[in-house]
């Protein structure tokens, strides 16, 4: 289960985009530690659109709500040094693979639109994650901080689902195409039988490189039986 934790949000738009968010990819628990703004807002509830229930089920707490979660996250647009131990971050990605398909309470935890954590909250944490940036501009806006994380806890999930949706070709599939493709050719003239071969050669690699999926594939041999 994940907790995703605003730390004094003071901007009430920011936390309505962060649930609407959070509904995009499966999250449903939302906790403000000592929030600076309103969080039910007339402006959170717009920018939250269709994650009403995610506002209205939000959880006003204090820090003393972090000790009942197992592991938490804390996120940084600050890289620190070989010397700053709180601030080597994991990246976002890294950290989705680390917690994929643990049974553990995690609390994602997302600082001050001003000037994030502090290297004392930092300490609080399990882990500390940073999206890849700009050199020139690191600092993300919260919501889409919280959005691109989010996405990469979530991908794993959303890929099997469009492999399951959309299965991809076999290789005994893709080996029956070539086999229409190479009678095709059979009956097309070419200059000499190098070039030919030549042909076959450069559709059998774009067949071994495609993402092709079933249905495209069984179209494809469609068309080649009626060549």
């Amino acid at each position: 289960m994940i907790t995703v934790i605003l730390i004094e949000p003071e901007n009430s738009g920011n936390v309505g985009a962060v649930a609407r968010a959070m509904a995009n990819f499966d999250l449903k628990d939302l906790v403000l530690i000592n929030p600076k703004c309103r969080p039910l807002s007339e402006e959170s509830r717009k920018r939250a659109k269709h994650a009403q229930e995610i506002l209205r089920k939000a959880k006003v707490k204090d820090w003393k709500y972090l000790k009942h979660l197992d592991c938490l996250i804390a996120t940084t647009s600050q890289l620190g040094t070989d010397y700053n131990i709180p601030r080597s971050p994991l990246s976002s990605r890294e950290l989705a693979d680390k917690i994929k398909g643990k049974k553990a309470r995690y609390g994602i935890v997302f600082g001050r639109e001003g000037i994030g954590l502090t290297n004392e909250e930092i300490l609080m944490c399990d882990y500390v994650v940073r999206i890849p940036s700009s050199k020139r501009y690191p600092t993300l806006n919260l919501s889409h901080a919280a959005c691109i994380l989010f996405y990469e806890i979530f991908r794993k999930k959303g890929e099997k689902e469009l492999k399951e949706k959309y299965p991809l070709a076999s290789a005994k599939e893709k080996r029956q195409v070539l086999r229409y493709l190479e009678k095709a050719l059979s009956n097309m003239d070419f200059a000499t039988e190098e070039k030919k071969q030549t042909q076959v050669t450069v559709w059998k690699r774009v067949l071994g490189k495609s993402n092709l999926t079933k249905r495209e594939v069984f179209a494809l041999m469609g068309f080649l039986r009626k060549l």
